[in-house]
């Protein structure tokens, strides 16, 4: 009979948490466990796509990325981001999902190790293990906020340690690191000769006058950070699977080689797409965080009122981040039983580590006000009858 590689058979299951139980279950449920934006792809996008399909860009094209798409990134990045980038230093891929998989494959020799900081983002966790490479966590203090701290990460630090990946803003918490912090995280990337990865997908989606700084335009950092980001969330293009990274010219041939291996190159027609999506009017991607922003401030509030529940606002994501520990249930029994009993489907804290346990995940960016109106009062009735 075949076998499997051992990389299959010595890889983590990839685990959808509640996503994939709420799938099973079917029937009438509110989704607020999976990190989609509501909103529908702008109709200037879609015009853009269906015109370059129509124009006969139905061919293969540049293994890279279309070239004005790469030149229109690079300026984004310039002018939003503060990277000076050139069109060669962007690598269009097939989400973040395939950037950081070709990021990961593309640094990591069997047993090295990635460290993650946690509460991380688990979808990681297959990527570097089918890599070869061991992930590794560095819990955060959730009584300083998440805070990025020099004295949690560096213990973790061995002479296998190869990448820090970072989130930022960061899923699922909703923390905005400050440049202090991503400083001390700098300066140990360039003391341990470390590469960062630094998935930016939510660098637009932030709040209340949160700064958000892109690692990679610290001193030093340039040469040693591969920038992720996508489409899915401040376009609302999450069914897309459009992405990109950014690195400097000296490690683009790594993620090149596993990208051109895998799909020799993304869709060429949708790209088109992605340009419009870059170079298009910005008024419709404003008013999308506006909505997120409202829509922030109705569940952090509804939380707040909760029993058993203790809920900060966000910095930025589409996530809010409660504490229930208060309620005396585990994260996991808590929101299997939200779903069985209210219909209203949220990702369980646990999901993401250890030290997301006593919380909930909850996409507030999934559904319109209305129906997050509708499942804040389903969670206040369970919480008050528990």
């Amino acid at each position: 009979m075949p076998r499997f590689a051992r990389r299959i058979t010595q890889t983590s299951p990839k685990n959808f948490g509640m996503f994939a139980r709420a799938m099973a279950a079917g029937g009438d449920l509110i989704h607020l466990e999976l990190g989609r934006p509501v909103e529908d792809t702008p109709d200037h996008i879609k015009e853009a796509t269906v015109a370059a399909l129509r124009a006969g860009h139905v061919h293969y094209s540049d293994l890279q990325g279309l070239p004005e798409l790469r030149a229109a990134l690079a300026e984004r990045m310039g002018r939003e981001n503060g990277l000076t980038l050139s069109p060669d230093e962007i690598l269009v891929t097939n989400g973040l999902t395939q950037a950081s998989y070709a990021a990961f494959t593309a640094f990591l020799d069997p047993g090295d190790e990635a460290i993650l900081l946690s509460p991380h983002y688990p979808q990681h966790i297959g990527k570097i293990e089918l890599a070869g490479g061991v992930p590794v966590f560095a819990p955060l203090d959730a009584d300083d906020n998440y805070s990025i701290k020099r004295t949690l990460i560096e213990p973790k630090i061995t002479d296998r340690t190869r990448i820090i990946a970072l989130v930022n803003p960061c899923n699922p918490t909703g923390r905005v690191y400050s440049r202090p912090e991503l400083q001390e995280l700098a300066d140990l990337a360039i003391e341990h000769d470390l590469l960062i990865l630094s998935d930016e997908v939510y660098d637009r989606i932030v709040y209340d006058g949160a700064e958000h700084v892109s690692i990679a335009s610290l001193p030093g950092m340039r040469e040693r950070t591969i920038t992720m980001s996508a489409f899915t969330k401040a376009y609302a293009m999450d069914g897309w699977r459009l992405g990109w990274l950014a690195c400097d010219a000296s490690l683009m041939p790594g993620p090149m080689k596993i990208t051109t291996s895998e799909v020799t190159h993304v869709n060429t027609f949708i790209q088109h797409g992605a340009l419009a999506a870059v170079t298009g009017p910005t008024e419709v991607l404003a008013q999308m965080v506006d909505d997120d922003r409202a829509r922030r401030d109705l569940v952090v509030s509804r939380l707040n009122q909760m029993p058993g529940v203790v809920c900060p606002s966000p910095e930025g994501t589409i996530y809010a981040w409660p504490d229930v520990s208060g309620t005396g249930l585990p994260a996991q029994t808590m929101a299997e039983r939200m779903m069985d009993e209210t219909g209203v489907v949220v990702e369980a804290g646990s999901f993401y580590g250890p030290e997301g346990e006593g919380r909930l995940r909850i996409c507030f960016g999934a559904q319109t006000l209305e129906v997050l109106e509708t499942a804040m009062d389903r969670m206040s009735r369970f919480l008050n009858d528990l």
